[in-house]
């Protein structure tokens, strides 16, 4: 009989683990399985990638496996250890065949995992795969975000269908919601349906995770004296009072006035102060009369 490299099969190492197999297992069959894959040699790949798995996760069949491993290539004959043969399996190659045979008044001719099932049928080994996932981007707006909305989503490509999705309030954006059994068929039931949900670009606001960002100009009269504003959130209007002799670029934070949550996020302020135009002679006339009177000088700390 001919030896293989199971270990190659799969794409891992000698010293892998059960779980990273496992992992690399289902990759492949999805990638080969026979119903989806292109590829001219899919189902002898997919045979071959079930061969392997079928051995390298068990711990005692791996054993005796990696025996093997140790003088033989992949591709020389060797002549198995004795009470190696089994009766024969058209469906499997010998080497598998010898492991095959030794397990199976102990573990049965079906095996499963929690994605994939294997049965033995008409002399051939087929996976049970779930059908591909599919993955749509749902646009809303940020006060959908806050409150919550429900959309009606189109699925891609030749699917036809449309779903009424519930977006509950407080999702971030990129988020993603996982709808399970609404993707692509398959012989092992449908894939799932992921939502990434994207934000409509705001008029007044920008966001950073749960927290929302707002600039508010100030003129300079309500810079120097202190004044009471009537600010925008998420929530309707609320009244904030601005201290006197406020500079341009202070930092407010309105806590929990952010997207909602278990932790909700903030609404932080950003206060710069924005000058009248000097378009009109009485204008200039007034700004000349405030740096005589006030000798203000911005820049006086840069000089040494």
């Amino acid at each position: 009989m001919k030896y293989k490299d199971y270990y190659k099969i799969l794409g891992v190492k000698r010293n892998t683990d059960k779980a990273d197999i496992k992992k690399s297992f289902r990759r492949l069959a999805r990638k080969y399985h026979p119903d989806v894959s292109k590829d001219a040699n899919a189902e002898e790949k997919f045979k071959e990638i079930n061969e392997a798995y079928e051995v390298l996760k068990d711990d005692k069949k791996r054993a005796q496996y990696d025996q093997l491993g140790n003088s033989w290539r992949d591709g020389q004959s060797f002549s198995p250890p004795p009470g190696w043969q089994g009766k024969g399996n058209a469906n499997f190659s010998d080497l598998f065949e010898s492991f095959f045979q030794r397990a199976r008044n102990n573990v049965g001719a079906n095996t499963a995992t929690s994605t994939y099932k294997f049965k033995t049928a008409n002399n051939y080994t087929r996976s049970q795969a779930k059908g591909s996932d599919l993955q749509v981007q749902v646009h809303i707006s940020l006060e959908d975000a806050y409150h919550g909305v429900e959309r009606m989503v189109s699925l891609p490509g030749n699917d036809k269908r449309q779903l009424k999705v519930k977006i509950p309030k407080g999702i971030t954006e990129g988020q993603k919601i996982r709808l399970t059994g609404q993707g692509k068929p398959g012989p092992g039931g449908k894939g799932d349906l992921f939502l990434e949900v994207c934000f409509q670009e705001h008029k007044l606001f920008q966001v950073t995770g749960k927290d929302i960002h707002l600039d508010i100009p100030l003129s300079p009269w309500e810079a120097a004296m202190g004044t009471v504003l009537s600010v925008p959130t998420l929530n309707g209007t609320i009244d904030i009072r601005i201290p006197e002799n406020t500079s341009s670029g202070k930092k407010l934070r309105l806590r929990n006035r952010g997207l909602p949550g278990k932790e909700p996020g903030n609404q932080f302020i950003t206060l710069y102060i924005q000058t009248p135009p000097a378009d009109s002679q009485e204008v200039k006339e007034l700004y000349m009369k405030l740096a005589q009177i006030t000798g203000f000088n911005p820049r006086k700390e840069m000089y040494y």
